[in-house]
């Protein structure tokens, strides 16, 4: 193009510049989903056909994962046909991937509606300052605060509409979207884990949302939801009513924000003080409290038609000659050892081990014939006997057994169990005694 005066320059002349210099320009119809290109160069001839459908363009434009060309699950691909669509001018940013590279494109888009129809004019370049590009990947690194947000939009629930929605993990940019809230309330609820569905219901009704929140306030609930790679990840959603001094104003803001790495970490921590709460520190078996609990649970199911149930206490014999011996590290050495030969007995039985308080042990068994619980009992007696308890040599244990009966509690039971061991060491230790 020739470079004229300014007064020079004609209508025409600019039409021929717009279409030498903007990269794609396209025709749309809503009314019939097509696109049309009237030109396009550069990466716009990979990324767009001549003609095609419209709502796969809008996938393509925004519908992946905004730090890779990897595409959103087809939970979320079911909103592709709400976008597309634009109350007025529209101006926004895109990163887009190409077929075979990991390099994104930063693509600006600007979108201008025909009056009065449903057809729009897209203009879109692509940005080639690289120093740009260069920033708009940083500022995704560190934006961590927003990152956190996957998803946010406004809601008017009188008029039923969703606006000025961002998906961070599409682009940090808002769009409008023609879907009511209504409809996306029952579209979304299949991405919430079934269990919370019910919860996410009642959070979102419209009517609960207007009586429950004053002006300014919030309410939430945390709960499983599948983010844009189809993967349930724990979130947390939250609805604020927009100040405001009319009553009847059912403005809000909705955001569900990316709380899963802290949640896991959270359950992590719970979990190893829910350990230590029901593991004897020294053996990692069932501590006192947590076997108590064992034997009583599996009592009153037997008292309901359960199982059958038996005992076995056990005590090392002369134990307190290891500690006098050769000190208490090798005692808690022996003890360590003596827990790990009877998980070893266990194995494949339905039997759970506890230790009942300093050399006792105490080993409850379900669904197994009183003879089979002696036969198991004698093999246990014999493992000890048999094991190399290292420096503090061969030792035996004292073992006695109760069977459950109908009529018996926790304490009938426990104190046969008690009586049938001691009466083990005073016949002469390492045998097994049944009451």
């Amino acid at each position: 193009m020739e470079n004229k005066a300014l007064e020079d320059y004609t209508r025409g002349d600019l039409i021929d510049i717009l279409d030498s210099n903007v990269d794609a320009i396209l025709m749309v119809d809503t009314t019939k989903n097509l696109y049309r290109s009237i030109a396009r160069k550069g990466f716009f001839l990979e990324l767009l056909e001549e003609t095609g459908d419209y709502s796969q363009l809008i996938e393509k434009l925004w519908f992946h994962l905004s730090e890779t060309g990897e595409s959103i699950s087809d939970d979320y691909k079911a909103f592709v046909s709400y976008y597309g669509k634009y109350r007025g001018k529209t101006s926004r940013r895109l990163t887009i991937y190409g077929k075979e590279s990991d390099k994104p494109h930063i693509i600006q888009m600007n979108v201008y509606p025909i009056k009065d129809t449903d057809k729009y004019i897209y203009c879109m370049d692509e940005l080639d300052d690289y120093e740009y590009v260069e920033e708009h990947m940083t500022t995704n690194k560190v934006s961590t605060i927003q990152s956190t947000y996957l998803f946010s939009m406004f809601v008017d629930l009188a008029k039923d509409t969703t606006s000025s929605i961002s998906v961070t993990e599409i682009s940090d940019e808002t769009v409008d979207s023609d879907i009511k809230y209504s409809q996306w309330r029952l579209m979304t609820v299949n991405m919430i884990w079934p269990d919370d569905q019910q919860s996410f219901l009642e959070l979102t009704d419209p009517d609960n949302l207007k009586v429950r929140l004053e002006p300014g306030c919030t309410a939430s609930i945390e709960c499983k939801m599948k983010n844009l790679e189809g993967i349930y990840i724990w979130v947390k959603l939250t609805f604020c009513r927009a100040r405001t001094s009319n009553n009847r104003d059912f403005r809000y803001v909705f955001m569900v924000q990316d709380i899963n790495e802290s949640y896991e970490d959270l359950m992590t921590t719970l979990k190893k003080y829910e350990d230590k709460a029901l593991e004897d520190s020294l053996t990692g078996l069932l501590n006192r409290g947590s076997t108590e609990t064992e034997i009583r649970n599996a009592i009153d199911g037997f008292k309901n038609g359960g199982e059958q149930v038996s005992l076995m206490m056990l005590d090392l014999d002369n134990f307190k000659n290891v500690n006098d011996t050769y000190g208490h590290a090798v005692g808690d050495e022996t003890l360590k050892t003596f827990a790990a030969v009877l998980q070893n007995c266990a194995k494949g039985k339905n039997a759970t081990v506890g230790r009942w308080g300093g050399e006792e042990f105490i080993i409850s068994i379900c669904d197994t014939s009183r003879e089979d619980v002696l036969s198991f009992a004698e093999e246990v007696r014999k493992s000890v006997e048999e094991y190399d308890f290292c420096e503090a040599g061969r030792l035996t244990c004292s073992i006695g057994v109760s069977h459950l009966e109908p009529e018996d509690s926790f304490e009938d039971v426990y104190d046969r169990m008690d009586k049938a061991m001691y009466s083990s060491k005073e016949a002469g230790r390492n045998r097994v005694t049944q009451l």
